[in-house]
């Protein structure tokens, strides 16, 4: 068993996941810049660490969930010189397949091994440890940190280095062009007459059936765009997606569309849950609305 872990970067997600991780008995030294982030985890029996060196140092296993890849790219530099050989980075964050790929050079560079394991799940997953695990690495590196991943969700191995990340992409360019679809479907019922919340009781359990649908379709039809995922998370998503995209030589018409609803509405609700696709919507729409209830936004 791992003597410690460094859990580095303590948000929405980093706080769930810290907590199962302390649900399974692993020792964990949490850190964030924020330190008072890291300090409320002290009640599951994490010790926080105010600083980066000291969390990492002698840790068989680092975890990093941080906001994007050169934030990632950031803290590995600041953290290098504190690692121990051969201690094992999992980065959990979203980022580029070239920055994940990367990471792993210049932590082999230094001795150590990198694995990419975005998840997905949101912070619902994240509490019930049921996040889907995309992990990208050497075969033998991530089986090591199976039992640790384990503890917050369902791993699955995809391929090497910066796979996990690409695997990811897949998942936001369903989820993103799914959330719109499901957003046009809604305001189309409510313009042509039906009942936009009995039309997606009708077409529920047929081929139409989605995540999406059930979730974030109740979330149109009741407006509520209060954080889960954000906006601006999910179009830093979409980029990454068309970058990759861009360098596989791959073509994505329906997922160039997508991100241009999201920077539509990118400087009016930043903040707001991706579900405000909805919100997007409308606007190309005048005067057409789903429902009567009032939306409910982030201040």
């Amino acid at each position: 068993m791992f003597s410690k872990i460094a859990f580095l970067g303590i948000g929405l997600m980093g706080n769930p996941m810290v907590r199962r991780l302390r649900a399974a008995g692993l020792a964990i030294h949490a850190w964030n810049r924020t330190v008072n982030k890291a300090e409320a985890l002290a009640d599951s029996g994490a010790v926080p660490v105010p600083l980066l060196a000291d969390a990492v140092r002698d840790a068989d296993i680092v975890i990093s969930m941080l906001e994007s890849g050169p934030v990632v790219g950031e803290v590995i530099g600041s953290a290098l010189p504190a690692l121990r050989p051969g201690a094992l980075w999992i980065d959990m964050s979203s980022t580029r397949q070239g920055e994940a790929q990367d990471f792993n050079t210049r932590l082999q560079a230094a001795g150590c091994r990198f694995v990419d394991a975005p998840v997905s799940g949101g912070v619902g997953g994240a509490q019930a440890g049921t996040l889907a695990i995309m992990a990208g690495g050497e075969e033998a590196d991530v089986e090591q940190a199976r039992p640790v991943l384990a503890a917050m969700g369902r791993l699955t191995h995809v391929g090497p280095a910066g796979a996990g990340q690409v695997a990811k992409l897949c998942n936001q360019l369903i989820v993103g062009g799914t959330i719109n679809i499901v957003a046009e479907a809604l305001l189309l019922a409510q313009a042509a007459g039906a009942d936009p919340a009995a039309v997606r009781a009708a077409i529920r359990g047929g081929f139409a059936e989605s995540r999406i649908l059930e979730v974030h379709g109740q979330r149109m039809l009741e407006r509520n765009f209060m954080p889960g995922g954000q906006v601006t998370t999910q179009l830093k998503d979409m980029y990454n997606i068309l970058a990759a995209a861009a360098a596989a030589g791959v073509a994505l018409p329906v997922t160039s569309l997508v991100t241009e609803r999201y920077e539509s509405i990118r400087d009016v609700y930043p903040q707001a849950d991706h579900a405000a696709a909805l919100l997007a919507l409308e606007r190309l729409n005048p005067g057409l609305r789903v429902g009567d209830a009032p939306d409910r936004l982030p201040n």
